[in-house]
Protein backbone atom coordinates (compact mmCIF):
# COMPACT_ATOMS: atom_id res chain seq x y z
CA UNK A 1 0.00 0.00 0.00
CA UNK A 2 1.05 3.61 -0.57
CA UNK A 3 1.34 4.43 3.11
CA UNK A 4 3.82 1.61 3.57
CA UNK A 5 6.22 2.87 0.88
CA UNK A 6 9.27 4.76 2.08
CA UNK A 7 10.24 8.18 0.81
CA UNK A 8 13.39 8.26 -1.32
CA UNK A 9 16.29 6.79 0.65
CA UNK A 10 18.64 9.41 2.04
CA UNK A 11 21.55 10.68 -0.04
CA UNK A 12 24.86 11.48 1.66
CA UNK A 13 25.23 15.29 1.84
CA UNK A 14 27.75 16.44 -0.76
CA UNK A 15 29.65 18.58 1.73
CA UNK A 16 30.07 15.53 4.00
CA UNK A 17 31.45 13.15 1.38
CA UNK A 18 31.26 14.31 -2.23
CA UNK A 19 32.41 10.99 -3.69
CA UNK A 20 29.77 9.07 -1.73
CA UNK A 21 27.13 11.67 -2.66
CA UNK A 22 27.95 11.07 -6.33
CA UNK A 23 27.69 7.29 -5.97
CA UNK A 24 24.41 7.60 -4.07
CA UNK A 25 22.92 9.82 -6.78
CA UNK A 26 23.85 7.65 -9.78
CA UNK A 27 22.48 4.57 -8.03
CA UNK A 28 19.35 5.96 -6.41
CA UNK A 29 18.31 7.95 -9.47
CA UNK A 30 18.44 4.65 -11.43
CA UNK A 31 21.08 5.91 -13.86
CA UNK A 32 23.37 2.87 -13.80
CA UNK A 33 23.98 -0.49 -12.24
CA UNK A 34 27.24 -2.36 -11.82
CA UNK A 35 28.02 -5.31 -14.07
CA UNK A 36 29.97 -8.50 -13.41
CA UNK A 37 32.89 -7.05 -15.44
CA UNK A 38 34.88 -4.77 -13.15
CA UNK A 39 34.93 -1.20 -14.42
CA UNK A 40 31.99 -1.67 -16.79
CA UNK A 41 28.50 -0.40 -16.05
CA UNK A 42 24.93 -1.05 -17.11
CA UNK A 43 23.13 2.03 -18.41
CA UNK A 44 19.64 1.86 -16.98
CA UNK A 45 16.77 3.37 -19.02
CA UNK A 46 16.77 6.72 -17.22
CA UNK A 47 20.53 7.13 -17.50
CA UNK A 48 20.59 6.00 -21.12
CA UNK A 49 17.76 8.41 -21.97
CA UNK A 50 19.98 11.32 -20.87
CA UNK A 51 22.66 10.09 -23.28
CA UNK A 52 20.08 9.68 -26.05
CA UNK A 53 19.04 13.32 -25.63
CA UNK A 54 22.69 14.46 -25.66
CA UNK A 55 23.31 12.35 -28.75
CA UNK A 56 20.22 13.68 -30.52
CA UNK A 57 21.22 17.32 -30.01
CA UNK A 58 24.86 16.82 -30.98
CA UNK A 59 23.99 14.62 -33.95
CA UNK A 60 21.75 17.37 -35.32
CA UNK A 61 24.50 19.95 -34.82
CA UNK A 62 27.08 17.74 -36.54
CA UNK A 63 24.82 17.21 -39.56
CA UNK A 64 24.08 20.93 -39.75
CA UNK A 65 27.85 21.47 -40.13
CA UNK A 66 28.11 18.94 -42.97
CA UNK A 67 29.23 15.81 -41.11
CA UNK A 68 28.02 12.32 -41.99
CA UNK A 69 27.74 9.32 -39.67
CA UNK A 70 29.74 6.15 -40.40
CA UNK A 71 30.64 3.06 -38.40
CA UNK A 72 34.03 1.39 -38.16
CA UNK A 73 34.92 -2.13 -36.91
CA UNK A 74 35.30 -2.86 -33.22
CA UNK A 75 38.68 -4.57 -33.74
CA UNK A 76 42.01 -3.15 -34.91
CA UNK A 77 44.82 -5.47 -36.09
CA UNK A 78 48.01 -4.95 -34.09
CA UNK A 79 50.00 -4.15 -37.23
CA UNK A 80 47.56 -1.37 -38.11
CA UNK A 81 47.70 0.14 -34.62
CA UNK A 82 51.51 0.11 -34.76
CA UNK A 83 51.71 2.25 -37.89
CA UNK A 84 51.73 5.53 -35.92
CA UNK A 85 54.41 5.27 -33.22
CA UNK A 86 53.35 8.11 -30.87
CA UNK A 87 49.71 7.05 -31.10
CA UNK A 88 50.27 3.43 -30.14
CA UNK A 89 52.66 4.35 -27.31
CA UNK A 90 50.06 6.70 -25.86
CA UNK A 91 47.38 4.00 -25.74
CA UNK A 92 49.46 0.87 -25.07
CA UNK A 93 48.83 0.76 -21.27
CA UNK A 94 45.04 0.86 -21.77
CA UNK A 95 44.58 -1.53 -24.69
CA UNK A 96 42.49 -4.71 -24.38
CA UNK A 97 43.64 -7.51 -26.72
CA UNK A 98 41.78 -10.39 -28.39
CA UNK A 99 44.12 -13.36 -28.84
CA UNK A 100 41.72 -16.19 -29.72
CA UNK A 101 38.83 -16.70 -32.12
CA UNK A 102 36.80 -19.44 -30.51
CA UNK A 103 39.38 -22.01 -29.41
CA UNK A 104 41.92 -21.13 -32.11
CA UNK A 105 44.76 -18.66 -31.46
CA UNK A 106 44.72 -15.73 -33.87
CA UNK A 107 47.61 -15.25 -36.28
CA UNK A 108 47.64 -11.58 -35.23
CA UNK A 109 46.35 -9.99 -32.05
CA UNK A 110 43.31 -7.71 -32.38
CA UNK A 111 42.98 -4.58 -30.30
CA UNK A 112 39.51 -3.69 -29.01
CA UNK A 113 39.31 -0.11 -30.22
CA UNK A 114 40.35 2.53 -27.67
CA UNK A 115 39.80 5.11 -30.47
CA UNK A 116 39.52 4.80 -34.23
CA UNK A 117 42.13 7.02 -35.91
CA UNK A 118 43.98 4.08 -37.46
CA UNK A 119 40.77 2.54 -38.84
CA UNK A 120 39.77 5.82 -40.46
CA UNK A 121 43.26 6.24 -41.90
CA UNK A 122 43.17 2.79 -43.49
CA UNK A 123 39.80 3.67 -45.03
CA UNK A 124 40.92 7.10 -46.23
CA UNK A 125 43.95 5.56 -47.95
CA UNK A 126 41.60 3.50 -50.10
CA UNK A 127 39.03 6.16 -51.01
CA UNK A 128 40.89 9.49 -51.24
CA UNK A 129 42.70 10.03 -54.56
CA UNK A 130 41.94 13.59 -55.70
CA UNK A 131 41.27 17.04 -54.29
CA UNK A 132 37.68 16.41 -55.39
CA UNK A 133 37.43 13.70 -52.68
CA UNK A 134 38.07 16.25 -49.92
CA UNK A 135 37.08 17.18 -47.33
CA UNK A 136 35.84 14.04 -45.60
CA UNK A 137 33.64 15.04 -42.66
CA UNK A 138 32.80 11.89 -40.71
CA UNK A 139 31.45 11.09 -37.27
CA UNK A 140 30.97 7.79 -35.46
CA UNK A 141 28.70 6.94 -32.51
CA UNK A 142 30.09 3.88 -30.75
CA UNK A 143 31.67 2.51 -27.60
CA UNK A 144 35.40 2.18 -26.92
CA UNK A 145 37.44 0.22 -24.39
CA UNK A 146 40.31 1.56 -22.28
CA UNK A 147 41.52 -0.68 -19.46
CA UNK A 148 41.40 1.89 -16.66
CA UNK A 149 42.67 0.90 -13.22
CA UNK A 150 40.44 3.18 -11.14
CA UNK A 151 36.87 3.50 -12.34
CA UNK A 152 33.76 5.46 -11.41
CA UNK A 153 30.38 5.48 -13.21
CA UNK A 154 30.32 7.85 -16.20
CA UNK A 155 33.58 9.56 -15.23
CA UNK A 156 36.01 6.73 -15.95
CA UNK A 157 34.89 3.28 -17.09
CA UNK A 158 36.59 0.55 -19.08
CA UNK A 159 33.94 0.66 -21.77
CA UNK A 160 32.18 3.94 -22.47
CA UNK A 161 29.90 5.45 -25.07
CA UNK A 162 30.98 8.42 -27.15
CA UNK A 163 31.10 10.03 -30.52
CA UNK A 164 34.35 10.46 -32.37
CA UNK A 165 34.54 12.84 -35.31
CA UNK A 166 37.23 12.23 -37.93
CA UNK A 167 37.85 14.63 -40.78
CA UNK A 168 40.33 14.91 -43.63
CA UNK A 169 41.24 18.20 -45.36
CA UNK A 170 43.35 19.39 -48.24
CA UNK A 171 45.25 22.02 -46.23
CA UNK A 172 46.51 22.66 -42.72
CA UNK A 173 44.43 25.85 -42.57
CA UNK A 174 41.19 23.99 -43.29
CA UNK A 175 41.98 21.29 -40.73
CA UNK A 176 42.92 23.80 -38.04
CA UNK A 177 39.71 25.74 -38.73
CA UNK A 178 37.72 22.51 -38.35
CA UNK A 179 39.48 21.69 -35.06
CA UNK A 180 38.48 25.03 -33.52
CA UNK A 181 35.00 24.96 -35.06
CA UNK A 182 34.19 21.66 -33.36
CA UNK A 183 35.70 22.79 -30.06
CA UNK A 184 33.40 25.82 -30.15
CA UNK A 185 30.44 23.62 -31.06
CA UNK A 186 31.09 21.54 -27.93
CA UNK A 187 31.54 24.65 -25.77
CA UNK A 188 28.32 26.22 -27.03
CA UNK A 189 26.45 22.95 -26.39
CA UNK A 190 27.76 22.76 -22.83
CA UNK A 191 26.94 26.38 -22.07
CA UNK A 192 23.59 26.66 -23.84
CA UNK A 193 21.96 23.23 -23.52
CA UNK A 194 23.72 21.92 -20.40
CA UNK A 195 24.05 25.29 -18.56
CA UNK A 196 27.65 24.28 -17.81
CA UNK A 197 30.25 27.09 -18.08
CA UNK A 198 33.50 25.98 -19.74
CA UNK A 199 36.92 27.43 -20.47
CA UNK A 200 38.30 26.87 -23.99
CA UNK A 201 41.93 26.54 -24.94
CA UNK A 202 44.82 24.33 -26.06
CA UNK A 203 46.38 21.70 -23.83
CA UNK A 204 50.07 21.93 -23.01
CA UNK A 205 52.55 19.98 -25.13
CA UNK A 206 52.85 17.20 -22.55
CA UNK A 207 49.08 16.80 -22.26
CA UNK A 208 48.25 16.44 -25.96
CA UNK A 209 46.38 13.48 -27.42
CA UNK A 210 48.76 10.73 -28.60
CA UNK A 211 49.87 11.56 -32.14
CA UNK A 212 48.34 15.05 -32.26
CA UNK A 213 50.08 18.25 -33.33
CA UNK A 214 47.76 20.18 -31.00
CA UNK A 215 44.89 19.33 -28.67
CA UNK A 216 42.19 21.73 -27.54
CA UNK A 217 39.83 21.18 -24.62
CA UNK A 218 36.85 22.59 -22.81
CA UNK A 219 37.28 22.53 -19.04
CA UNK A 220 34.47 22.84 -16.49
CA UNK A 221 34.59 23.18 -12.71
CA UNK A 222 32.45 20.86 -10.61
CA UNK A 223 30.60 21.68 -7.39
CA UNK A 224 33.53 20.39 -5.30
CA UNK A 225 36.10 22.51 -7.15
CA UNK A 226 37.67 19.75 -9.23
CA UNK A 227 37.93 20.19 -13.00
CA UNK A 228 36.37 17.99 -15.65
CA UNK A 229 37.56 17.83 -19.25
CA UNK A 230 34.19 17.91 -21.01
CA UNK A 231 35.36 17.55 -24.61
CA UNK A 232 38.46 17.62 -26.81
CA UNK A 233 39.35 18.47 -30.40
CA UNK A 234 42.64 17.45 -32.02
CA UNK A 235 44.64 18.65 -35.02
CA UNK A 236 46.91 15.91 -36.40
CA UNK A 237 48.67 17.73 -39.21
CA UNK A 238 49.70 15.27 -41.93
CA UNK A 239 51.49 12.84 -39.58
CA UNK A 240 48.87 10.09 -39.82
CA UNK A 241 48.54 10.61 -43.57
CA UNK A 242 52.27 10.06 -44.02
CA UNK A 243 52.26 6.98 -41.75
CA UNK A 244 49.35 5.43 -43.67
CA UNK A 245 50.28 6.56 -47.16
CA UNK A 246 47.21 8.76 -47.69
CA UNK A 247 47.83 11.06 -50.66
CA UNK A 248 45.71 13.05 -53.08
CA UNK A 249 46.38 14.86 -56.34
CA UNK A 250 45.76 18.61 -56.03
CA UNK A 251 44.43 20.97 -58.74
CA UNK A 252 47.95 21.31 -60.15
CA UNK A 253 48.25 17.53 -60.47
CA UNK A 254 50.76 17.42 -57.57
CA UNK A 255 50.65 14.69 -54.93
CA UNK A 256 49.91 16.04 -51.45
CA UNK A 257 49.36 14.66 -47.96
CA UNK A 258 46.00 15.68 -46.45
CA UNK A 259 45.58 17.04 -42.93
CA UNK A 260 43.46 15.37 -40.30
CA UNK A 261 41.37 16.10 -37.19
CA UNK A 262 39.46 14.17 -34.59
CA UNK A 263 37.17 15.31 -31.76
CA UNK A 264 35.00 13.64 -29.16
CA UNK A 265 32.52 13.87 -26.30
CA UNK A 266 31.67 10.86 -24.15
CA UNK A 267 29.22 9.76 -21.48
CA UNK A 268 31.56 11.33 -18.89
CA UNK A 269 29.67 14.53 -19.67
CA UNK A 270 26.72 12.99 -17.79
CA UNK A 271 28.99 12.84 -14.74
CA UNK A 272 29.72 16.52 -15.39
CA UNK A 273 26.01 17.35 -15.40
CA UNK A 274 25.52 15.50 -12.12
CA UNK A 275 28.45 17.20 -10.38
CA UNK A 276 27.73 20.67 -11.78
CA UNK A 277 24.03 20.92 -11.00
CA UNK A 278 23.17 18.24 -8.42
CA UNK A 279 22.29 18.97 -4.79
CA UNK A 280 21.64 17.06 -1.58
CA UNK A 281 18.23 15.95 -2.86
CA UNK A 282 19.77 14.29 -5.93
CA UNK A 283 19.95 15.12 -9.61
CA UNK A 284 19.14 18.50 -11.12
CA UNK A 285 18.89 18.10 -14.88
CA UNK A 286 19.05 20.80 -17.56
CA UNK A 287 15.73 20.78 -19.47
CA UNK A 288 17.37 20.12 -22.86
CA UNK A 289 18.58 16.64 -21.85
CA UNK A 290 16.14 15.67 -19.08
CA UNK A 291 14.26 12.46 -19.98
CA UNK A 292 11.23 13.96 -18.23
CA UNK A 293 10.99 17.75 -18.52
CA UNK A 294 7.80 18.02 -16.51
CA UNK A 295 6.03 15.62 -14.16
CA UNK A 296 2.36 16.01 -13.36
CA UNK A 297 1.37 15.15 -9.79
CA UNK A 298 -2.39 14.88 -9.17
CA UNK A 299 -3.27 16.11 -5.67
CA UNK A 300 -6.19 14.29 -3.97
CA UNK A 301 -6.40 12.19 -7.09
CA UNK A 302 -9.16 10.04 -5.62
CA UNK A 303 -11.54 12.95 -5.98
CA UNK A 304 -13.75 13.18 -9.02
CA UNK A 305 -12.25 14.78 -12.11
CA UNK A 306 -8.66 15.14 -10.85
CA UNK A 307 -7.08 12.29 -12.82
CA UNK A 308 -9.09 13.19 -15.90
CA UNK A 309 -7.85 16.80 -15.80
CA UNK A 310 -4.27 15.65 -15.16
CA UNK A 311 -4.43 13.34 -18.19
CA UNK A 312 -5.87 16.16 -20.30
CA UNK A 313 -2.95 18.43 -19.32
CA UNK A 314 -0.45 15.66 -20.06
CA UNK A 315 -1.86 15.20 -23.56
CA UNK A 316 -1.84 18.95 -24.21
CA UNK A 317 1.76 19.36 -23.12
CA UNK A 318 2.94 16.28 -25.01
CA UNK A 319 1.28 17.63 -28.16
CA UNK A 320 3.21 20.87 -27.61
CA UNK A 321 6.47 18.91 -27.74
CA UNK A 322 7.38 18.61 -24.04
CA UNK A 323 8.60 15.36 -22.48
CA UNK A 324 5.90 14.79 -19.84
CA UNK A 325 5.07 12.10 -17.32
CA UNK A 326 1.84 11.80 -15.35
CA UNK A 327 2.35 9.90 -12.10
CA UNK A 328 -1.08 8.52 -11.28
CA UNK A 329 0.28 5.74 -9.05
CA UNK A 330 -1.14 5.23 -5.56
CA UNK A 331 1.96 6.62 -3.85
CA UNK A 332 1.45 9.71 -1.72
CA UNK A 333 1.99 13.15 -3.21
CA UNK A 334 4.89 13.69 -0.78
CA UNK A 335 6.59 10.51 -1.96
CA UNK A 336 6.20 11.60 -5.57
CA UNK A 337 7.62 15.06 -4.87
CA UNK A 338 10.74 13.53 -3.32
CA UNK A 339 11.09 10.87 -6.03
CA UNK A 340 11.04 13.29 -8.95
CA UNK A 341 13.22 15.81 -7.17
CA UNK A 342 15.76 13.04 -6.70
CA UNK A 343 15.52 12.23 -10.42
CA UNK A 344 16.17 15.87 -11.27
CA UNK A 345 12.97 16.56 -13.25
CA UNK A 346 13.19 20.28 -14.06
CA UNK A 347 9.53 21.22 -13.44
CA UNK A 348 6.70 19.73 -11.40
CA UNK A 349 3.04 20.48 -12.10
CA UNK A 350 0.57 20.04 -9.25
CA UNK A 351 -3.15 19.93 -9.93
CA UNK A 352 -5.92 19.31 -7.40
CA UNK A 353 -9.66 19.95 -6.96
CA UNK A 354 -9.25 23.60 -5.89
CA UNK A 355 -6.87 24.26 -8.77
CA UNK A 356 -9.35 22.82 -11.24
CA UNK A 357 -12.10 24.95 -9.77
CA UNK A 358 -9.91 28.04 -10.10
CA UNK A 359 -8.73 27.15 -13.62
CA UNK A 360 -5.09 27.04 -12.59
CA UNK A 361 -2.24 24.74 -11.57
CA UNK A 362 1.01 25.03 -9.66
CA UNK A 363 4.42 24.89 -11.39
CA UNK A 364 7.44 24.16 -9.19
CA UNK A 365 11.02 24.52 -10.46
CA UNK A 366 13.48 21.84 -9.32
CA UNK A 367 16.58 23.99 -8.85
CA UNK A 368 15.08 26.53 -6.42
CA UNK A 369 11.65 25.05 -5.46
CA UNK A 370 9.97 28.28 -6.57
CA UNK A 371 6.18 27.88 -6.94
CA UNK A 372 4.08 29.71 -9.50
CA UNK A 373 0.30 29.62 -9.80
CA UNK A 374 -0.48 29.74 -13.51
CA UNK A 375 -3.78 29.69 -15.44
CA UNK A 376 -4.54 26.57 -17.44
CA UNK A 377 -5.23 28.79 -20.43
CA UNK A 378 -1.84 29.41 -22.01
CA UNK A 379 -0.22 26.62 -19.97
CA UNK A 380 2.09 25.65 -22.83
CA UNK A 381 3.80 29.06 -22.79
CA UNK A 382 3.98 29.06 -18.99
CA UNK A 383 5.77 25.69 -19.05
CA UNK A 384 8.18 26.84 -21.75
CA UNK A 385 8.95 29.97 -19.73
CA UNK A 386 9.44 27.91 -16.58
CA UNK A 387 11.88 25.54 -18.31
CA UNK A 388 13.89 28.49 -19.59
CA UNK A 389 13.88 29.92 -16.06
CA UNK A 390 15.34 26.62 -14.83
CA UNK A 391 18.05 26.69 -17.50
CA UNK A 392 19.05 30.25 -16.65
CA UNK A 393 18.97 29.48 -12.93
CA UNK A 394 21.26 26.49 -13.39
CA UNK A 395 23.66 28.56 -15.49
CA UNK A 396 23.77 31.35 -12.91
CA UNK A 397 24.46 28.96 -10.05
CA UNK A 398 27.17 27.08 -11.97
CA UNK A 399 28.80 30.29 -13.20
CA UNK A 400 28.87 31.75 -9.70
CA UNK A 401 30.42 28.53 -8.37
CA UNK A 402 33.14 28.70 -11.03
CA UNK A 403 33.90 32.38 -10.40
CA UNK A 404 33.98 31.85 -6.65
CA UNK A 405 36.39 28.96 -7.11
CA UNK A 406 38.76 30.71 -9.56
CA UNK A 407 41.78 32.49 -8.07
CA UNK A 408 44.92 34.11 -9.46
CA UNK A 409 48.29 33.19 -7.92
CA UNK A 410 51.84 34.37 -8.61
CA UNK A 411 53.87 31.78 -6.65
CA UNK A 412 53.57 28.11 -5.78
CA UNK A 413 53.29 29.09 -2.12
CA UNK A 414 50.25 31.22 -3.00
CA UNK A 415 48.73 28.24 -4.82
CA UNK A 416 49.20 25.99 -1.78
CA UNK A 417 47.81 28.63 0.58
CA UNK A 418 44.82 29.27 -1.68
CA UNK A 419 43.97 25.57 -1.87
CA UNK A 420 44.38 25.16 1.90
CA UNK A 421 42.24 28.18 2.77
CA UNK A 422 39.59 28.18 0.03
CA UNK A 423 39.49 24.60 -1.21
CA UNK A 424 39.87 23.23 -4.72
CA UNK A 425 39.18 25.28 -7.81
CA UNK A 426 40.72 26.82 -10.89
CA UNK A 427 44.09 28.49 -10.31
CA UNK A 428 45.15 31.09 -12.88
CA UNK A 429 48.94 31.35 -12.93
CA UNK A 430 51.68 32.23 -15.37
CA UNK A 431 53.98 29.60 -16.92
CA UNK A 432 57.27 29.72 -18.79
CA UNK A 433 56.40 26.83 -21.12
CA UNK A 434 58.84 24.35 -19.55
CA UNK A 435 57.56 20.80 -19.04
CA UNK A 436 59.89 20.56 -16.04
CA UNK A 437 58.08 23.48 -14.38
CA UNK A 438 54.69 22.01 -15.31
CA UNK A 439 55.60 18.74 -13.58
CA UNK A 440 57.09 20.54 -10.58
CA UNK A 441 53.97 22.66 -10.06
CA UNK A 442 51.89 19.49 -9.86
CA UNK A 443 54.39 17.81 -7.55
CA UNK A 444 54.52 20.82 -5.19
CA UNK A 445 50.84 21.86 -5.18
CA UNK A 446 48.77 18.91 -6.42
CA UNK A 447 47.23 20.86 -9.32
CA UNK A 448 47.93 20.05 -12.97
CA UNK A 449 47.58 22.09 -16.13
CA UNK A 450 44.09 21.98 -17.62
CA UNK A 451 44.43 24.28 -20.61
CA UNK A 452 45.94 27.53 -21.86
CA UNK A 453 42.79 29.69 -22.11
CA UNK A 454 42.17 31.53 -25.37
CA UNK A 455 41.18 34.48 -23.16
CA UNK A 456 44.64 35.26 -21.79
CA UNK A 457 45.29 37.43 -18.72
CA UNK A 458 48.61 38.80 -17.50
CA UNK A 459 48.72 37.73 -13.85
CA UNK A 460 52.43 38.65 -13.69
CA UNK A 461 55.51 38.70 -15.91
CA UNK A 462 57.12 35.63 -14.31
CA UNK A 463 56.56 31.89 -14.25
CA UNK A 464 54.78 30.82 -11.07
CA UNK A 465 57.36 28.08 -10.58
CA UNK A 466 60.85 29.15 -11.72
CA UNK A 467 60.50 32.92 -12.04
CA UNK A 468 61.64 32.95 -15.68
CA UNK A 469 59.78 35.18 -18.18
CA UNK A 470 56.26 33.82 -18.60
CA UNK A 471 54.81 32.74 -21.94
CA UNK A 472 51.21 31.89 -21.03
CA UNK A 473 48.56 32.17 -18.37
CA UNK A 474 47.52 28.60 -17.63
CA UNK A 475 44.47 27.22 -15.86
CA UNK A 476 45.53 24.71 -13.18
CA UNK A 477 43.35 22.41 -11.07
CA UNK A 478 42.90 18.99 -9.54
CA UNK A 479 40.78 16.98 -11.96
CA UNK A 480 38.58 13.94 -12.46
Amino acid sequence: MAQDKKLVESITPMDTDFAQWYTDVVKKADLVDYSSVKGCMIYRPYGYAIWENIRSILDRKFKETGHENVYMPLFIPESLLNKEKDHVEGFAPEVAWVTHGGSEPLAERLCVRPTSETLFCEHYAGIVKSWRDLPKLYNQWCSVVRWEKNTRPFLRTREFLWQEGHTLHATAEEAEEETIRMLNLYADFCEQELAMPVVRGPKTESDKFAGAVSTYAIEAIMHDGKALQAGTSHYFGDGFARAFGIQYTDKNNTLRYPHQTSWGVSTRIIGGIIMTHGDDSGLVLPPAVAPIQLVIIPVAQHKEGVLEKAAELRDRLKAAGFRVRLDDSDNTAGWKYAEYEMKGVPVRLEIGPRDIESGQCVLVSRHDRKKDFVPLDGLEKAVADKLEEVRLGLWKKAYENRERRTRACTTTEEIKASLAEQGDGFIKAMWCGSEECEDRIKEMTGVGSRCIPFAQEKISDRCVCCGAPARHMVLWAKAY
